[in-house]
């Protein structure tokens, strides 16, 4: 997945195959795609599979959807041939980034930008009452009750977000509030008036419940601030070694202390730069749920030193992926499938997708 939303075109896709590494030799050397004359043929399986998908929303909006690598394990952004596209399709082009900025929106910046030349106008932080409020301790089952300590306790981690989209990253942004139907007035006026005293424009959005009706103000909010210059930049350069690059995502994304590299991945490490692969971006496998890889430190934690347990080399996407923590690289299915409700009868008529 993550291939194939990283490549340009069908010559690039087939060149990324061919990278792939499938295995190793007894003496350590990779083994590709390419080398097993495999790439061509693996070209023609995803040929129609690159060309981005027109959908149309229940407004009647173009959109594209194509592509959904994970942003905890992978890159979590869309193809980049749809972005391409909608770029050129369209006045604004708005495309999503998975999770939180910590994840979505560093992979998407040093990641998808930095192997496409792309550079954002702006960002839209979305954030949701209930989810500031967790952040703050306040329990599962009472999110839906008011909470101004909780929510005030939960803030950090929203403004941690913008700050690193401001500050590390260079670009302008705008907070959008997701709002639901248990928020509060006071709780939002929490948010807004947080916001604000930073300077930071805050929108309420309620697409879900209005339409594009719902987004206007927010809409509004986005192409004002994307009309300005910034300073876009990357968090780091690639020509650092790769236990550098992970440390300056940890220090001025996460805001952690430093790093720890188990002895497996100091090895890997040396041996990854002796195999050429030393000034490839840094992917974080990481846990979604917090700024370090300890899902139960919420808000905005400092102090923390991240794990790094294992490294390896998606060659074929181009970076280094950094498992930390308990990550797991596959991901899980819910306790009940949609796969277990979906059938075909004796007449063809197919039941369960909707």
């Amino acid at each position: 997945m993550a291939v194939l939303c990283l490549a340009s075109d069908i010559t690039d896709l087939k060149a990324r195959l061919g990278r792939s590494i499938v295995g190793y030799t007894y003496d350590e050397k990779p083994v590709t795609a390419g080398d097993l004359k495999a790439a061509g043929a693996m070209a023609a399986l995803l040929k129609d599979a690159l060309k981005p998908n027109l959908v149309q929303t229940l407004e009647h909006t173009p959109a594209f959807v194509h592509g959904g690598p994970f942003a905890n394990i992978a890159h979590g952004c869309n193809s980049l041939t749809a972005t391409r596209l909608a770029l050129k399709l369209g006045d604004y082009a708005v495309t999503e980034a998975g999770f939180g900025a910590d994840l979505g929106a560093e992979k998407f910046i040093d990641i998808k930008c930095r192997m496409s030349g792309l550079k954002p106008s702006a960002v839209v932080v979305v954030a949701t009452v209930r989810a500031l409020k967790h952040h703050g301790g306040s329990p599962k089952d009472q999110l839906t009750t008011e909470n101004l300590d909780a929510l005030e306790k939960g803030l950090p981690n929203l403004l941690q977000h913008v700050d690193n989209i401001q500050t590390v990253f260079g670009l302008p942004c705008v907070v959008a509030i997701n709002a639901f139907p248990t928020d509060t007035a006071s709780e939002l006026a929490l948010v807004e008036e947080k916001c604000r005293a930073l300077n930071v424009p805050v929108a309420l959005s309620e697409v879900w419940a209005k339409g594009g009706e719902g987004g206007s103000a927010l809409a509004e909010a986005v192409c004002r601030i994307a009309e300005g210059e910034n300073n876009f930049a990357q968090s780091y350069p690639l020509e650092l070694p790769i236990e550098q690059k992970i440390e300056a995502i940890v220090k001025r994304v996460y805001r952690g202390d430093g790093v720890t590299f188990s002895p497996e991945a100091k090895k890997q490490a040396k041996q990854l730069t002796d195999l050429g692969f030393g000034n490839l971006p840094v992917c974080m496998a990481k846990t979604q749920y917090s700024f370090s890889d300890n899902a139960a430190l919420l808000g905005a934690p400092r102090g923390f030193t991240l794990n790094v347990r294992q490294l390896k080399v998606s060659a074929g996407v181009g970076f280094i992926v950094a498992l930390t923590g308990d990550i797991m690289t596959m991901p899980g299915l819910p306790k009940s499938p949609a796969a277990e409700r979906i059938d075909v009868d004796e007449t063809g008529r197919i039941s369960g997708l909707f």
